[in-house]
């Protein structure tokens, strides 16, 4: 990566997965004179450690659900390091307590527990640069493998952005309630956080609470909310890497629903070599099509991963965006393919 850099004369780095900033790619950079925006690897605990970051929480004094020391349903369990989205077992009855623990414990020895919350979910990032913290528009994720929120936890299914009855004030409330706190902890601490903070939130009827933090852009939300942006967003990102974060773009007027085509046994295993068909012609109605899980072979483009593709439609409110991401996962299409299709629904009716 060095290397890379120094010959290539490459003046920002960003760090997309979670685990090469939790190992330190970050601290590397930087102490190579390159500028990186994603955190070092003390302040990226902050998703690499759920214990940590209920440490942090707790110092910060930021709301978030209660541990709890007896697993007992109903409860969340959660492996206590990076599981790419699979760590988290939410456990209603004995049976599903019994299958959490199995299978957290077959990930790692570290386990947390935490009191099951209810409301409506909703992912915030903030642009941080060690010392503020600025927002991005909020978009909803979808972690159930099926409609209507059944089955296991992914790493998302599909997301939309803008999310109704969440805007600027409610966006800047959470900001001075979540994000800044805990970015002023991590600096009083001397782990400054510079990179994107992204905080999953349940809004129950007590307030807030923090479900879990990224210390990156996470997926799917980020598909959602990046074609929304108005502005430069490598200025901004520029900026936040120096520790002279000015503003961070703004949501235009479109909307953004993002569709996830996943492997016929995800979550449990991926699938590799299988054709995949349809993604010109998808692109062609006007939809971004994201690789997550492909490759190139001889034959053309194959499967590669459990999260193949997603797929995000553009529209000017939630059900054009809707319909256009819908539109564009009709054409494509591999061995197995699943994907839900409640994907913003209850949105869509909310605006309509």
């Amino acid at each position: 990566m060095l290397a890379f850099c120094s010959e290539h004369e490459i003046d920002l780095v960003v760090v997309g997965p979670e685990a090469p900033l939790v190992a330190g790619v970050g601290d590397q950079l930087r102490h190579a004179g390159v500028a990186v925006f994603g955190p070092s690897a003390q302040a990226a605990r902050i998703e690499g450690s759920k214990s940590f970051a209920k440490e942090v929480m707790a110092a910060a004094g930021v709301p978030t659900a209660e541990r709890l020391s007896i697993a007992r349903p109903p409860c969340v369990i959660k492996v206590d390091g990076l599981a790419a989205g699979k760590g988290v077992f939410v456990c209603r009855t004995q049976a599903d307590l019994d299958a959490g623990l199995r299978a957290a414990a077959g990930q790692a020895d570290s386990l947390v527990i935490e009191e099951l919350l209810e409301g409506e979910e909703v992912s915030v990032f903030a642009v941080c640069d060690g010392h503020e913290a600025l927002a991005l528009p909020p978009a909803q994720d979808f972690k159930r493998l099926g409609d209507g929120d059944f089955g296991p936890n992914t790493g998302g299914m599909g997301s939309y952005s803008p999310v109704p009855r969440f805007g600027p004030a409610e966006v800047e409330e959470l900001l001075a309630t979540v994000h800044r706190p805990v970015v002023t902890e991590l600096a009083r601490r001397g782990s400054p956080f510079i990179g994107l903070l992204y905080a999953g939130l349940m809004l129950t009827d007590a307030g807030p609470r923090v479900l879990e933090f990224n210390c990156r852009f996470g997926d799917p939300e980020t598909q959602s909310i990046l074609p929304r942006l108005n502005g430069d967003l490598l200025e901004t990102l520029h900026g936040a890497s120096r520790g002279t974060l000015a503003g961070a773009p703004e949501g235009g007027a479109t909307a953004a629903v993002t569709v996830v085509l996943t492997a016929p046994e995800y979550p449990a295993q991926g699938d590799s070599g299988s054709p995949i068909e349809g993604v010109e012609e998808a692109e062609a109605t006007g939809a971004l099509v994201f690789h997550a899980g492909t490759a190139i072979r001889a034959d053309g483009l194959v499967t590669n991963g459990g999260r193949i593709l997603n797929v995000t439609g553009l529209g000017s409110d939630v059900a054009t965006a809707r319909a256009a991401a819908y539109e564009a996962v009709g054409r494509i299409s591999f061995p197995g393919m699943q994907y839900r299709t409640d994907i913003a629904e209850r949105a869509e009716a909310d605006v309509g």
